[in-house]
């Protein structure tokens, strides 16, 4: 195998950029951001320290090839050539899913059965054998075909990275860890910050807000796919999990608050905060958004109901209207608000200093920024 390795880091639309930040800042080389996706280069450490720390990543792949198919023989073919053995034990699993846009082979079925066939060929005449148990490791095979250009690889995460393994439940309309940790990235939360979420759900925003400011590794408690390949050391686990845990600032001087009208969230975002080892940095508390009060310099993250799936558009509106009464800007304070509702600036009185197109899975958002200091509270629309 290569003493480096390319990899691919998949995330959410409008993250790329955030997320290329934090692959530069782990040391990952050769960064290149797409749509939707980062590739990046380095051994296996960076694949370890990747799942381990990527805050707005999915999961973590090894491109293992690429090349151009317009037929299923050029498919067959192009999979048969890369060396899968580097990467698959004689008693790995080795199932494959991917999908196809915009490309000659469009039939998904047809492709996953092309690519297994060829990865079995490959892989009997490399062991020797005619038979795979496919017991031991899971070694998900994913490829992706755009525009005729097939991408193969090996998923090292397992289950998304938006698991870190505190969240025990969720309320009915739950951001996504990775979607909040990309908001708190454009926030700019430091160790020394003061945050505050009115609507906080099961704590989502908040919880990964105090992550960021001590720097805690998101993913530090759980396990991950790569930790059961054979070409994997353990020790590179055990290296990058201690380097985790030594960059923790347990000094930091960050507090969170943790408001929200429903008792059922309030004892749900307690519960995660504590499960997060948070508890103390984050102060959990009932109460409505008509009694907010600013916090001097306090950075507000939230995502506010809407009317799609919590509240009629009406009422959510009428919560907007409340948000720009109770939301001043007069002692250095910054909002960071996400939702569909394109009419959000209109009913909230103020119009934003900056706005980012964002995807909370399928659905479409905007990251309205307000950070600019304002001598007098603008009101919103009765």
């Amino acid at each position: 195998m290569e003493a480096t390795l390319r990899y691919v880091a998949p995330c959410q639309f409008g993250l790329e950029g955030i997320l290329a930040g934090e692959l530069r800042r782990l040391d990952a080389q050769d960064v290149l951001a797409e749509n939707g996706r980062v590739l990046f280069s380095g051994g296996l450490e960076i694949l370890a320290r990747a799942n381990l720390c990527l805050r707005t990543a999915e999961r973590v792949q090894i491109l293992l090839g690429e090349f151009t198919a317009t037929s299923f023989e050029e498919l067959y073919q192009g999979m048969k050539a890369i060396p899968l053995e580097e990467f698959i034990g004689k008693a790995d699993r080795f199932p494959v899913k991917g999908y196809s846009l915009n490309s000659a082979l469009h039939s998904v079925p047809d492709c996953q059965s092309i690519l297994k066939k060829a990865a079995v060929d490959r892989l009997k005449q490399h062991y020797r054998i005619d038979w795979f148990p496919e017991k031991n490791a899971l070694c998900q095979l994913q490829f992706s075909i755009l525009k005729d250009r097939v991408s193969i690889l090996l998923d090292t995460s397992g289950p998304g990275l938006h698991k870190r393994g505190w969240r025990a439940h969720s309320n009915a309309a739950p951001i996504k860890e990775t979607l909040a940790a990309g908001i708190v990235d454009c926030a700019r939360v430091k160790g020394y910050s003061v945050a505050c979420d009115p609507f906080c759900g099961s704590g989502t925003l908040i919880i990964e807000a105090a992550s960021k400011a001590l720097n805690i590794p998101p993913c530090l408690r759980r396990r991950f796919a790569a930790q059961e390949f054979g070409f994997m050391p353990e020790n590179i686990w055990q290296q990058e999990r201690a380097r985790g845990l030594d960059l923790i600032r347990r000094d930091a001087e960050f507090h969170g608050y943790a408001w929200d009208l429903d008792p059922e969230c309030v004892e749900l975002t307690r519960a995660n905060a504590k499960k997060a080892g948070l508890g103390k940095q984050i102060t959990v508390e009932q109460r409505d958004i008509k009694d907010f009060a600013p916090l001097p310099k306090g950075i507000t993250l939230c995502n506010p109901p809407y009317g799609e799936r919590m509240l009629d558009q009406q009422q959510a509106r009428a919560i907007y209207r409340t948000m720009g009464k109770v939301f001043t800007r007069t002692q250095g304070e910054s909002y960071y608000i996400i939702t569909p509702d394109p009419e959000f600036p209109r009913c909230f009185g103020q119009t934003p200093d900056k706005q980012r197109k964002l995807y909370n899975g399928m659905l479409k958002c905007y990251l309205y920024q307000y950070f600019k200091p304002v001598p007098e509270r603008s009101h919103g629309h009765e």
